[in-house]
């Protein structure tokens, strides 16, 4: 969890494993925050009972926002992959596990009232458990990464090809069964699968648009055409399409993101995803407090500017949490303790897969 150095220049994809890689912290940075953008702008809209400007950039972003975390989630899978059982499950379930425990009991911390108003206390604690079934709010995405780390090690012995044709094909399938889980673990896989098969063709990318830049500029803006154009038409929902437009998106931001590396440009991005996993743990108590006080106080009455304001809340203030909690050595909010490790700590280098 703690911040760590680059790699500049042209040598960022060629040993992931040396340090950080700066094109990927850029490109989880613009990811975490369209997620924190996707929760602030619907969660304003549904309150208010209007739209905004801001609608318009969350609908752009929803055919790629996610496909792209879960691919740069499974790009350092394959370094790590032949460890032992017991490391492996602590690194990749554990972990997650841990802040997932963490992180929930929090946000029932201060959702129980308003579920206590609705049922009744007696149903809270059974809400509480259920969580554990049903992945609670914000929350699913650090759920859903354990079990893809699992799947991905039990299969790797069988033709990478065919797990990659079935995981398509559930994506395809939009299965709908009401548990998010198993939705998400449909819609999803096949993106953290890619990431992991193909891990070698994203750092070539990535090299490409290193070396050329205006090519992968002007490539940028005939994906953005593509995209806003499918998206306002519909089509991006689309069968088959919306597979494509995933890869398309998660292959755009590892551009963007290279390209922003190279330049040294907007290095709070950098900085968002060197935190990423903060942000995405604690942004949800910022954009609440700060969406009820702007909507209820009517201060700015364009829900567009709200929207914005949220987001930009929701993501310095988790930062500012982050901080506040270190000053104040609560470090068990984004630090696993050592009580919580079922393997010993090895001292190496940092792996910035979703960790």
């Amino acid at each position: 969890m703690a911040p760590s150095g680059t790699i500049a220049g042209s040598g960022g994809s060629q040993s992931p494993s040396a340090a950080r890689v700066d094109w990927i912290d850029y490109a989880k940075g613009i990811c975490i925050i369209m997620v924190v953008m996707m929760h602030s702008v619907l969660g304003v809209e549904l309150a208010a009972g209007q739209t905004g400007f801001m609608h318009v950039a969350v609908a752009f972003a929803k055919p790629f926002r996610m496909p792209d975390f879960f691919l740069i989630s499974g790009l350092f899978l394959p370094l790590v992959i032949d460890r032992d059982w017991r490391t492996y499950l602590d690194r990749k379930v554990v972990h997650f596990a841990y802040f997932y425990v963490v992180w929930v009991t929090i946000q029932f911390g201060f959702k129980a009232p308003a579920f206590a108003a609705e049922t009744g206390w007696h149903h809270v604690g059974f809400l509480y458990l259920e969580s554990f079934i049903e992945p609670f709010g914000t929350l699913w995405f650090i759920y859903l990464l354990p079990v893809f780390f699992v799947v991905t090690k039990l299969t790797r012995k069988l033709p990478p090809l065919a797990i990659w044709l079935v995981a398509a094909a559930l994506e395809t399938a939009r299965i709908s069964t009401g548990w998010t889980a198993i939705d998400e673990f449909c819609s999803r896989f096949v993106y953290f699968y890619s990431g992991y098969l193909f891990a070698p063709y994203v750092f070539a990318l990535s090299d490409r648009a290193r070396k050329h830049p205006v090519l992968a500029l002007a490539a940028l803006a005939t994906w953005a055409l593509v995209n806003a154009g499918l998206v306002a038409s519909g089509a991006s929902e689309w069968k088959v399409v919306s597979l494509v437009l995933g890869f398309a998106g998660a292959c755009a931001i590892i551009t963007m993101g290279t390209l922003l590396a190279r330049a040294q440009w907007l290095n709070f991005f950098r900085f968002c995803g060197e935190h990423s996993i903060v942000i995405y743990l604690a942004f949800f108590l910022p954009m609440a407090a700060t969406r009820t006080l702007l909507l209820r106080t009517g201060i700015i009455p364009d829900i567009g500017t709200v929207s914005l304001i949220v987001t930009v809340a929701g993501v310095l203030g988790a930062l500012a949490i982050w901080r506040g909690a270190l000053r104040l050595n609560a470090h068990f909010l984004f630090e696993r303790p050592e009580a919580f490790w079922i393997a010993p700590k090895k001292a190496g280098p940092v792996l910035q897969a979703a960790e």
